[in-house]
Parts: structure tokens; sequence; C-alpha cells
């Protein structure tokens, strides 16, 4: 099955790999500009915004969001070495646990009633234990020492893009059910935010996600999981009315970033942030029998995505991970690689949850 340009299939490895870091890609340039007024962002770096890494200086960091990506990588990675040498786990608890260990990296502290996690590789590379402005709702809700769950939640009125944001790895895992794939990643969202639309959004994010990873075209994709949300029980309607927006303004010409957080919100709720990203893919997507430019359609889609006043190191993430999960690394843009922080850990986790899924080493 091809991708949306009309290339070859990409392999689950490449898949993987353009993933995780289109989405570290996508939260670099966003991080540059994080929260800041469209009118300064303009200010700053001209009529166009930030469009590019040449604007800035080096390596540009990434933000917590990549961080917890990462650790819900390592988190399924843990539970899937568990399966295949013939032993059942916890997920979640899995996922709680990597977590955990992320929070000692930000000098916080669950408190005696929680587990005392193992260290595993992705500990030791100083790059994961920087402060990168780390998410609150997250921080806080670990800190608890509960094992929050959707029946009895962490921070049940939190509703923030925290979730969304690192839950790309739950649809990169092949061979695993559409209605699994929304289930993990719903009730990991659970461990640090109780709020319904913050776990659906999440959920929905990675059927976008595992869609687009079994060959789906992005149109299709986006439009089946927006109708997906309207039916899931219990509904927050700010998800489904959101991403139904995102679908109606991706069929008008580019509209100004005052217009977009308008009608779409600025990105701080997780149904506001998915549905950001999901224009800017979709606005920006080559006409039908255009030329295939992967990594045009990435740098602009991310160019997009970040030039706005909300998180756009939330919003560029997600945003990076959709392109990555549809064409694979042929759509990360050569000069944009060159500026990425420590790219050796987040192919190292990319590794290792490639190893675990397919057995290539």
């Amino acid at each position: 099955m091809s991708t949306d340009h009309g290339a070859p299939a990409p392999t689950l490895k490449s898949r993987i790999h353009g993933a995780l870091v289109g989405g570290a890609l996508g939260d670099a340039l966003g991080y540059a500009v994080e929260a800041d007024s469209i009118d300064a962002i303009r200010q700053r770096f001209g009529a166009e915004g930030l469009t590019g890494f040449d604007a800035l200086s080096g390596p540009w960091p990434f933000s917590d969001g990549t961080q917890l990506t990462l650790y819900t990588v390592d988190g399924l990675v843990e539970a899937l070495e568990w399966a295949n040498s013939g032993v059942g786990a916890d997920v979640n608890a899995c996922l709680w646990l990597a977590y955990l260990r992320w929070l000692g990296t930000q000098g916080k502290d669950a408190g005696p009633a929680a587990p005392a996690p193992q260290p595993r590789w992705i500990d030791g590379n100083e790059v994961l234990r920087q402060r990168r402005h780390p998410d609150q709702d997250c921080i806080t809700g670990l800190a608890t020492g509960e094992m929050g769950t959707s029946v009895r939640p962490v921070n049940p009125e939190a509703k923030g893009a925290g979730t969304v944001v690192r839950s790309a790895p739950f649809g990169l895992v092949p061979h695993i059910a559409p209605d699994a794939v929304y289930k993990l990643s719903a009730d990991a969202a659970s461990l640090t935010h109780g709020h319904p639309s913050a776990r659906q959004g999440a959920g929905i994010f990675s059927l976008l996600i595992h869609r687009l990873v079994s060959g789906e075209a992005l149109r299709d994709a986006a439009a089946a999981v927006t109708a997906h949300a309207a039916t899931l029980p219990d509904v927050a309607p700010e998800l489904p009315d959101r991403l139904e927006a995102a679908l109606r303004l991706a069929d008008k010409a580019i509209v100004a970033p005052e217009e977009l957080v308008q009608v779409l919100g600025e990105g701080w709720t997780a149904g506001e942030a998915l549905a950001v990203a999901l224009y800017a893919v979709l606005a920006t997507l080559p006409a039908d029998g255009a030329e295939a430019q992967p990594a045009r359609h990435f740098r602009d889609a991310v160019a997009l995505a970040v030039n706005h006043g909300g998180p756009s190191d939330t919003t560029g993430s997600l945003a990076g991970n959709i392109l990555g999960a549809l064409y694979g690394e042929d759509c990360l843009p050569a000069q944009w690689l060159g500026a990425l922080e420590a790219p050796e850990v987040i192919r190292g986790m990319a590794d290792q949850l490639v190893k675990v899924t397919t057995g290539e080493g």
C-alpha cells in the first residue's frame, strides 16, 4: 500500500523513526517560540514567522513533550520485552514506572507510597534530565504517588495537552487492534490527567498514528478518527467539535494565525492541540496529482503548526509525529536534522521499539 504521495510504502522501521524524530523536530522548532504571541513571533522572525532552524543558532533543545514521548516508548518497550519472553505484564504499570523515573529526572519525588522503579538505559541520558518547562499536570499527577485510572483519576479537572503530546508511540506498535490502541493510550493518559477530554484526545491521536502506520491515506485517516471521536461513550463534546472544525478549516485557503486560534483554540487542551496539528498537516497537503515532496510538506506543516500564540512546541510535535508516521523518514528535512538535539537518544529509543516489535537488531 502506498502513502498519499504515491511512493512505495515506508517500512515500519522508517515510520517509527520518522514519527519520533519528526515529533522532536516539530517540538524543538515550536519550543523556540512557545507561548509567544504571534505579534512577538513576527517581530522576531519577520512577517512569515518562524519557518525553519536557519533562523535559530545551533542545535535547538526539545521540550518535555519529547522527553515524555521517549519515556512512553520505554514503558511500552519494557512491557513488550516481558511479553516476548513469555511473561505477561501490566502495560499501564510499566508506563507508570517509566513516567515516575521521568519525574525523578525533574527533581520531584512521588513519595513513599510509590514504587521505586529500577533504572533503564533511557535514564542515563543527560538530555532527558533537563528541566524543559515540564507540564505541571504531569508533575502533580505523578507526584501524588497514586497510579491514576479512568475510574479513579488523579487531577480530575486536568484537560491539558500533556497527554496527547506523548501518545504517538501507542500508534506505532504493530499487530494490535484499533480498540486496543485507543485503550492503551487513554489508560496511560489517566496516569496524569483525569478529565475525559484529555484521555479521549490522547486515544484519538494514537488511533490516527495507528491508521497512518497501517498505510491509510492522511485525509481518510483524519476523517475516520474524527468520526470515531463523535461515537465515543460519554465523549467530551469539545473533542469532536474541534476536530470537525479542523477538517472544515483545512478545506479553505491557509488562514492567518489569528483566525486559526479563533476557530480551533490555541492548543492548551488536548482537543485544541490535536485540532491545530491536524489542520496544519491537512491544509499543507499537496493537491491530488501534485508532485510528491514529503520534506516540503513537513516543513510547511510544522511551520504552520508553530506560528501562533499557544504551546507551539506541542502543536509542532504533533504535526511532526503525524507526517513522520505517514511518510517515514523521507519527509525529514536534511537541514533540519542537523539542528536536532541528541539524535542518538531519539533514534536509540526508536531502535528499541523496532527491535521488540519486529525483531530487527
